[in-house]
């Protein structure tokens, strides 16, 4: 690959280093990527993420997110998937 050169300035994550030296495309579908084994959210969980959200919000010095964690149906979920969650939604 003669522009591998150009590639190399910019930050790369393990995957991005094997499918360059392996050759593109070289990954199987799925490998690779912490999306992957992260499970995405159903639009009932985010439903209910929404509702957990607006009801413990107003609570005085509180952690909002523990509180979510505690009563969320789906166990599994991290502190950090609920955060990014309710930050893209």
């Amino acid at each position: 690959n003669k522009k591998a050169f150009v590639e190399l300035l910019f930050w790369k994550s393990p995957a991005a280093a094997w499918e360059m030296t392996k050759g593109y495309s070289s990954l199987q579908e799925g490998e690779g990527t912490t999306r992957s084994r992260v499970p995405p959210w159903s639009p009932q969980e985010e439903q209910e993420l929404r509702e957990l959200y607006w009801k413990y919000k107003e609570v005085e010095g509180g952690d909002v997110i523990a509180a979510i964690l505690a009563h969320l149906p789906t166990p599994g979920r991290t502190r950090r998937q609920v955060v990014k969650q309710l930050v893209r939604m």
